[in-house]
């Protein structure tokens, strides 16, 4: 998947209603959501505990939700690209939520939905809608609007 190119972000102007994606599949490994783990500090046993997992409530280890949510960084440049900009500021997320668990194992990919686009104190800020899907999934694993600060040059 090649991500949208905006040469300038004033081009994010008009674009709600776009939609971005989807991306390659990842898959999520029980290495990555290790190390999640040891950065965090959240070691619970759903998440690292292979042998006493499986017989947990998922059949197996699961991704924490925040590495799934983390994982959106990885997808949003594979989604959209934007140019022209002296710097950009990542101002946060809203409307985060996980609808359904990532088994370690299972593959996952984004898709995105620009949802909004204003000019704030001289830049252009625009949300982007993420879903993170699961091959294979009757629900996304994680849906939340992301926020972007563009400045132009």
């Amino acid at each position: 998947m090649t991500a949208r190119v905006y040469p300038h972000p004033r081009d994010l102007i008009g674009e709600e209603g776009t939609t971005l994606g989807p991306t390659n599949w990842l898959a999520v490994e029980q290495d990555r959501v290790d190390g999640f783990a040891e950065v965090t500090g959240d070691h619970q046993w759903i998440h690292v505990d292979v042998e006493r997992a499986r017989t947990g409530p998922f059949g197996g280890t699961i991704a924490h939700g925040y590495l799934t949510m983390s994982l959106v960084n990885f997808f949003l440049p594979d989604l959209i690209e934007v140019r022209g900009f002296a710097h950009a500021v990542n101002v946060g997320a809203d409307r985060l939520r996980f609808l359904a668990p990532v088994k370690v194992g299972a593959r996952i990919r984004g898709s995105g939905e620009i949802i909004a686009v204003e000019e704030i104190k001289g830049a252009i800020q625009s949300t982007v809608r993420v879903t993170v899907e699961i091959e294979g999934g009757e629900k996304p694993a994680c849906v939340v609007d992301t926020i972007s600060r563009y400045f132009p040059e």
